[in-house]
């Protein structure tokens, strides 16, 4: 059984280049397309509900992925409230089981430390492991494998470790 890849956005547009850069994260953490893609913006009121079972239904589909790339948008310094609605619906400790990767776009790079600073410790409070640090991409380079070439260069071969090691694990 292969490993379980997750991809969540917080960006309140839909098909935002936030998601794509997560997708071409995960792609290249993993070597293929992820399982599981929630773009957030696509929930609408579903996500205000906290007993909505389609929501439910994704909230237990990203805790249990060995690895789940978590996107959002720079806003004021920190991740948005739609990604922070999502986070929330996950126990402290145990909602995440595997590695979560946070990546922030900004406009500036004067917000690099952000996915350090503001998402990474949310991710670990919620049981997930940071494999490296975070993730920040100036948005308009969104679509530069250069941008992400150095990050990739650190944390790929240690998130390819563990994804082996669970899909070794699962067989």
């Amino acid at each position: 059984m292969s490993a379980r890849i997750a991809v969540v956005v917080g960006n309140p547009r839909p098909a935002s280049r936030t998601l794509a850069a997560a997708a071409y994260v995960a792609r290249q953490l993993a070597g293929r397309e992820p399982d599981l893609t929630v773009d957030l913006a696509t929930l609408g009121p579903a996500l205000l509900d906290w007993d909505d079972p389609g929501v439910a239904h994704l909230v237990a589909e990203v805790g249990a992925a060995d690895l789940v790339v978590v996107a959002s948008p720079t806003y004021k310094g920190t991740y948005t409230g739609l990604l922070k609605l999502f986070l929330d619906r996950f126990a402290g400790g145990t909602g995440l089981r595997g590695l979560a990767v946070p990546l922030l776009l900004g406009a500036a790079p004067h917000h690099h430390l952000a996915a350090e600073l503001t998402l990474r410790p949310v991710l670990t409070e919620i049981g997930a492991t940071v494999p490296g640090r975070g993730l920040f991409v100036i948005d308009r380079q969104h679509d530069d494998p250069a941008a992400y070439a150095d990050w990739l260069a650190a944390t790929g071969p240690v998130v390819a470790a563990f994804l082996r090691i669970r899909e070794e694990a699962a067989t």
